[in-house]
């Protein structure tokens, strides 16, 4: 059978569709495309901004050589004199450890740590000597609270012995008083009584006058019995006055105690502390928090010694081991240059400030101790030195002539109108720097004046470079 023929109608363009619309979708979308493009553009400038920069130059400006200015520094074998190799050491070092054993909980410090006369620098555990503290010292409120008490019991006995001193003053008058009532007494009754035998008086009269006596010596009884008794009360208030005293005594020995008893939780509660013994700073540190540090620490025991270490920087100075040939060359007070190894072209001043009394058998060397003039910030503990020994102030001074020197190469220097400078690369820019120069030697040159060292100058700079003037390193291959 033939094949049917294919359906071609979906092919068919249609003619009647309309013409889109000002502003709609295909009206749009050649402004989009244009928009996009320049979006494109934009990017891609962005993008080669820096490879089109670096061709525009290459094509452009000048390439060209640099070399740096060197700093060449007298060393302490550029100087004459008898030398030892030290270090710098501190005279006043201290490694530091509580005053009791305990477990670190607490440290301020670290490594460079700088440190003021009783600062707190670590803490052991300190809860316990804390409470003991707060205790000992509300003993000792307690203690003062007693003594207060007791001096209120005895200033009150003191005042009942006055009010009872008083009664038996009382009593004593009242004894008095009725003795003379008595002995009146007695008279009239005498006197009745010879009246009656001459019968003067009756019976009556008499027996009244022989009851006022029997009363009067009743009334005396009575008066000397209040008298003793009043006396024996004022013996007991007395008594309970020394009482009272011995009290108020007592409770002041007890305040004594308490407050020796706070003393003593107060310097045990101190003893958790580690404080710095003088301004410095810490060059070591020795212990974490957590550890366990003993000032009796042996080399069995797992207990840190120390925590840390620190050093009074006002007290660096130099410990070289002279050799014994060159003693004679080292007097107290003479003047020594310090050479550090960091630092070689940078020489100390100083003088000698000690000689040890004994040498080193084994080495052949004696200790000398040399202080600095002057210190600063570089330095440090331990840091390796050379010194060399001078004689005289003038020796100094001519050693103190070998400064350090700037040197370039002699293919950098350019003479503009009989004056000598280098170009100075800054950045991408050539900048003139006019220099004094010294003496040449094997190329290179001295410069005395212009350059500190260390700076970047153009190398064999062509006739048409000015100040100002953008370059091109050539970078090496």
């Amino acid at each position: 059978m033939p094949a049917p023929e294919p359906d071609l109608s979906a092919l068919r363009i249609d003619r009647t569709t309309r013409a889109p619309r000002p502003g709609g979708p295909r009206a749009r979308s050649p402004w989009l495309a244009r928009a996009a493009l320049l979006a494109a553009l934009f990017f891609a400038a962005w993008l080669f901004q820096r490879p089109v920069r670096e061709f525009i130059d290459r094509m452009r400006l000048v390439e060209v050589e640099v070399t740096r200015a060197s700093l060449r520094n007298p060393s302490a074998s550029a100087v004459s004199g008898a030398a030892a190799n030290g270090y710098v050491v501190a005279r006043t070092r201290a490694a530091l450890s509580a005053d009791t054993p305990g477990r670190l909980v607490e440290i301020n410090v670290t490594e460079g740590s700088l440190v003021t006369e009783g600062d707190i620098v670590a803490r052991l555990y300190f809860d316990e000597y804390e409470a003991a503290l707060a205790r000992a010292q509300a003993d000792l409120e307690l203690a003062r609270a007693g003594l207060t008490r007791a001096q209120a019991e005895q200033e009150a006995a003191a005042a009942d012995l006055l009010r009872r001193h008083a009664e038996g003053s009382v009593a004593q008058a009242a004894v008095a008083e009725t003795e003379a009532d008595l002995d009146l007494a007695r008279s009239d009754h005498q006197r009745s009584s010879r009246l009656f035998e001459r019968g003067h008086v009756t019976r009556a009269q008499l027996d009244a006058r022989t009851s006022n006596l029997a009363a009067g010596e009743a009334r005396l009884s009575a008066a000397q019995a209040r008298l003793a008794s009043a006396l024996a009360t004022a013996e007991q208030g007395q008594s309970r006055v020394l009482v009272a005293a011995a009290a108020s005594a007592e409770a002041g020995a007890r305040i004594d105690l308490a407050r020796a008893t706070r003393d003593q939780a107060q310097a045990t509660l101190e003893k958790t502390f580690v404080r710095a013994p003088f301004s410095g700073i810490v060059v070591q540190k020795e212990a974490e928090v957590g550890e366990v540090v003993s000032p009796n620490s042996q080399g069995g025991s797992r207990a840190r010694g120390s925590v840390v270490t620190m050093v009074d920087l006002a007290s660096l100075e130099v410990q070289a081991n002279v050799p014994e040939t060159s003693l004679g060359a080292v007097v107290v007070g003479a003047p020594a240059h310090i050479y550090l190894d960091a630092w070689p072209g940078q020489p100390y001043t100083g003088r000698i400030d000690r000689i040890w009394p004994a040498a080193d058998r084994q080495k052949a060397t004696v200790e000398v101790r040399i202080a600095f003039d002057s210190l600063d910030e570089r330095l440090r503990p331990d840091m390796g030195v050379r010194v060399v020994f001078l004689e005289s102030e003038n020796e100094v001074d001519a050693q103190a002539a070998a400064v350090a020197v700037v040197m370039i190469d002699a293919r950098a220097l350019v003479r503009v109108d009989d004056r000598a400078g280098v170009f100075e690369v800054d950045r991408e820019t050539a900048r003139w720097r006019e220099v004094v120069v010294g003496a040449e030697r094997m190329g290179r040159m001295t410069v005395e004046k212009g350059l500190e060292g260390g700076e970047t100058i153009v190398l064999d700079p062509p006739a048409s470079l000015g100040d100002g003037d953008r370059i091109r390193v050539k970078k090496e291959s």
